[in-house]
This record gives C-alpha cells, structure tokens and sequence, in this order.
C-alpha cells in the first residue's frame, strides 16, 4: 500500500520462496517485499537555491541553457552541444557563439520517437531509441545529414528503455540494453547486457550479461579499460543494493539477477538448470567500487579537458539523478570517481550537491530542486551538466581557489530586465483577447496551436526594427518559459497577422526571423500549463530597437538580450491568461 507517496510499502507475491529485506528465506509460498516510497517535493531552481549548491574549493556553477527535458550529451570537434530529449523525441543543438558561457544557438536538428542514446565519432552522429540505432553526417552549421538505419531490432524496453551508446578504442560501437523488469530471468538474450557492434551495425553479438541497467559507460583514457555503472535492484531495502562500478570486460556476467553487490545472493528467482545461486556468484566478476543504493547513476564521462586541476585528469563523473524508493532520499548529485595513475578506480567522493534539500517541503519533508542526468565536457573544459526535471543545463566551471562567484540566467520577463529599459509607450492589442483575459483555446497549444493576431502603435519614428517576445513566468522551469521570439519586425509593420508559420523566416512580416522556444523548436509555442494549475500569465512584449539584430539561426531568449542591450527605445506589453481546463 502507498500513502501520500511516503511510507513503508509491504508487498505480497506468490513466488517460490520468501525473502524479508536482505533476502533470507521465510517460508517456501509467498514472498514479501519491503521498500520505502518516498518522493521529495519539487522546487523550482530559484538562483538562491543554485547559488546554494556545494562545489570543491575553486569550481562555480551557471546555467547555461534552458530546454525541455535534456537527457544525454555530447561535444561535437566544434563546440557544438547536441542534446537529446525523450520527450518529445528530439535532438537539439546548442552553441555559444559569443563565448559568454551561455548558450545562444538552440535547434533542433532531429527528430526521433524515444530518442535517447547519443556519441560522436569522426565526424559522424550515432543515436539509439529503444530498439534502433542510427547514424547521421554532422553538417558545419550543426544540422544532420540524412539519418541511415544501421539495427532496428533491438530488445524490447520494458522496465529499461533507455539505450545509451558509444565508439570504443577498438572502432567498434558498444550499446547498452537494460533489462526488462525488476528482477526476473529474461527471454532475450540481447536484453540485461552491453552488446558490441560494428560500425555499420551488420555485426553484433553479446559482450556483457548480468547488467540490470547500465546508462553511463566509458573507456579510461590511460589504460582503456571499459567501466560502467549499473543500476541495483529495487525492493530489497533502503540500504540495499548498492549502484555498481563495473570494469566490463568481454564475456563476463555480473550477477543480476540472482547475484550482487559483492556476491550476495538473492531468494528469487532461481538461476538457470543445473545452477544454484552460489556456483553463479562464483561465475559473476564483482563490482570495482559499489555506492550508495538507489542514487540512479546517469551519464558517466572521463575528464580530458585542460580547465580543471590536473588531479582531476582522467577521472571520472557520474550523474546521479536520485532515488524515488529510499528513506532517506539518495543521489540528486554528481559524484567524481577517483582513478590512479594505472587507471583503476580507487573511490566515489561528491562532486557537486545541493539539489537535495533537507526537511524544506511542507510537514517537514524534503524537497529537490534538480535531477541530474546529462554530462559533457565542453570545448573550453568545462563541465556541462543536465536536469531533465527543472529542464536545465549548468556549466561548471573552474576560477581558481577562492573563487566561486556563479553567473545566471535572468530570470525576470525581458520587460522588467535593466537591458530593456526605456518608457513603456508602445500599445498592443489583440483581436484574440483583452488584457489580463483568457487566451482562446484556438492559440493554445493544447488546441490548434495558431499563433494569435498582435497589433500595435506608438513605435518611434528612429526604430529600425521590432522585437516580439512571449515568456510565461508562472512555469515552474525554466523561470520565465519562452513560447515565441521574433526579430527584425519592419518598424513600418504595426502587427502581425494569425497563425504564421513555424519558420526561422517569416515572409509575411518583412522577412522577420523566428527564434528557438524552450522546447527548442522554432516559431509560436501556445500556452501550455499542467492540469490543475491556476492560470498562467502569458506576456506578449513588443521592443523598438534603434537597429537591426544580428543573430544566427536558432537564437534563444538570451542572445536577444545581450544583443538589444542599449538599443530599446520603447516597448510595450500585453498580458494574456489561460488555464487548461
């Protein structure tokens, strides 16, 4: 039983034998399964809250872009960021092109139903959904070339669809298949595994078996060994069992599901014929380093960039998105792990927390305010970390001991913003709706999604081009949420008509350009908000410039801000609600 998503939940099931909560036999009918569900209350990232995150002595964290749902990561030669979202299925590409440390480039380049898994090799794209991989030629501009199928036979997801891939020191491709449940004995083969591949995917065969769900692996760049971090099992106890280090090797098992941590065995299930649970831990190669159970290891890199201290060469970080069946809560951080100087890992220590906050939810109870997930070292060796909660990417940075001022995104509407001032002199309208009324479903974007008709007046006569802005701050992240940017309105313009097309360039309104929302995606974004929610205030900002901007394609909310900056000579807003009913 589940009460108020808090609480000791006992579960009864007809199984083969009984196991209390490490495991130990009661009787040989029923089986009872004991484990807290315990989810902390979500909070939204607030700059005090990242301003309290703990970093070692010298590191400073900032955000670095907003977006929907960023899941794993990579760095093209370039700089290029590429970020793959599950939900919606789509691959996003982020670059600084001013080297602020904020990204102002944000599209997306892909689009793919479950996308997950993402690596880069000489020059060429590799994704993986649930049961596809493909691969893509990258462009100079940061788009894809056309997307060629290499396997699309891959197990079914099941409790584990999240597949993650990467090119090894030996060319060749190696995927990671979770299992397809808690704790069961699979019908696939390919399913629990790492699976080695070529290049072109016409050869494949099982490397590593045992694996309940390895997300985050890779090779040590010293002695090439290959590590992983697997996820433990659930429903054996708050303190059990623990997240593995596992030096994968070909050919190996690793226990699951009849075996872990360091070779302790389970009551259920039963290893194959002619097996008992002692022979097959005998077979099973133990963890290198074990850490706390249900932290819920991510995205694992090795560090190879030249911006950290040297002690930090070579090693390794995980993200730990956190736990949801443990008393106290775990994980909600990023660990670093140790290596030597031979490249064998000696330690898991913390790296950056925080995003865990004791006790601060109502009735005392503890609240999160980031999941991390993605990794990535940028081109500049800084340390790129994502939330696909609180829909963030932070840039951790190092500024030397004693240095750890942090840099943030605003977080007020452009209107307010100290690089829009000027008198507020510019009036919109709406034939849609009225100030501080309802949107119309019709522009929603739970509705027809069309973008709704804006008029405006009192634009000076110096204005060489006007700007058209629409955040939502009542979102609970990103703060505000963007759903429209336009650019080099003609001045002569005094609107824009409905439902314009979702393209960068707008032939209807003088050749304006359209930017990237915070779902990435390009053009009008309609209002949005959860079920249940009050109604959201959307703000739809009108700026004259004393000149014309000029951005690359897929500009976000930042790029325009620091471009405006002195150039606003008047502006105007029209606040409109809505409220999913």
């Amino acid at each position: 039983m589940k009460t108020n998503k808090i609480g000791l939940v006992s579960v009864a099931m007809l199984l083969l034998s009984t196991v209390s909560l490490h495991g130990q036999s009661k009787n040989a009918n029923t089986e009872t399964v004991n484990g807290h569900v315990y989810e902390p209350a979500k909070m939204e990232p607030a700059d005090e809250r990242i301003n309290q995150l703990k970093l070692p002595d010298g590191f400073h964290i900032s955000k670095f872009a907003a977006l929907s749902n960023p899941r794993m990561m990579a760095v093209a030669d370039d700089g290029t960021v590429y970020v793959t979202q599950r939900e919606p299925g789509t691959l996003v590409c982020l670059r600084d092109t001013d080297n602020d440390g904020i990204a102002d480039v944000q599209k997306v380049v892909a689009e793919k139903k479950m996308l997950h898994g993402i690596t880069i090799h000489r020059g060429k794209m590799y994704l993986v959904t649930v049961k596809e991989v493909f691969i893509a030629n990258i462009n100079p501009d940061g788009s894809l070339g056309d997307m060629k199928e290499i396997i699309g036979d891959l197990p079914d997801g099941g409790q584990h669809p999240n597949r993650t891939l990467a090119v090894g020191p030996d060319e060749m491709l190696y995927i990671t298949v979770g299992s397809t449940c808690n704790s069961c004995r699979e019908t696939n083969p390919e399913s629990a595994t790492v699976l080695r591949a070529s290049l072109d995917g016409k050869q494949r065969k099982v490397y590593s078996t045992g694996l309940r769900n390895t997300i985050g692996f890779g090779w040590h760049p010293v002695s090439k060994k290959m590590y992983g971090m697997d996820h433990g099992m659930d429903w054996l106890g708050d303190d059990v069992q623990h997240e593995e280090l596992n030096e994968l090797v070909a050919d190996a098992r690793y226990g699951w599901p009849f075996v872990y941590d360091d070779g302790k065995t389970v009551a259920h299930p039963q290893p194959p014929k002619d097996f008992t649970k002692e022979m097959w831990a005998q077979m099973s190669k133990k963890p290198a380093l074990l850490y706390t159970p249900h932290s819920a290891p991510m995205q694992m890199i090795f560090y190879a960039g030249n911006q950290f201290p040297a002690q930090y060469k070579n090693d390794a970080f995980v993200a730990m998105r956190g736990s949801w069946n443990r008393n106290p809560p775990s994980g909600y951080e990023v660990v670093r792990v140790r290596f030597d100087k031979g490249g064998s890992p000696t330690a898991i220590e913390p790296f950056i927390t925080g995003f865990l906050i004791k006790g601060e939810a109502p009735e005392g109870k503890d609240a999160i305010f980031g999941r991390p997930v993605g990794l990535a070292v940028a081109k500049d060796g800084a340390l790129l970390v994502g939330d696909d909660t609180n829909n963030i990417i932070y840039r951790v940075t190092y500024a030397g001991a004693g240095r750890n001022n942090r840099k943030m995104y605003p977080q007020m509407i452009s209107f307010s913003l100290p690089e829009t001032q000027a008198a507020p002199d510019i009036t919109i309208n709406s034939k849609a709706f009225k100030q501080n009324s309802p949107i119309p479903d019709e522009h929603s974007d739970y509705g027809q999604k069309q973008s709704p008709p804006l008029s405006w007046s009192g634009v000076p006569k110096a204005a060489k081009s006007i700007v058209l802005m629409v955040e939502d701050p009542d979102a609970m992240s990103p703060k505000p949420f963007v759903h429209w940017l336009v650019i080099n309105i003609p001045p002569a313009m005094n609107g824009l008509s409905a439902s314009l097309p979702k393209s960068e360039m707008l032939s209807q309104a003088g050749g304006a350009m359209q930017g990237a929302t915070n779902t990435s995606a390009i053009g009008y974004y309609g209002p949005h908000p959860p079920a249940g929610e009050p109604p959201h205030h959307y703000h739809f900002q009108v700026f004259a410039l004393d000149t014309m901007l000029k951005l690359p394609s897929g500009f976000n909310r930042q790029a325009i801000l620091d471009a405006m900056k002195g150039h606003v000579l008047a502006k105007g807003e029209l606040v409109g609600t809505y409220q999913r009913k």
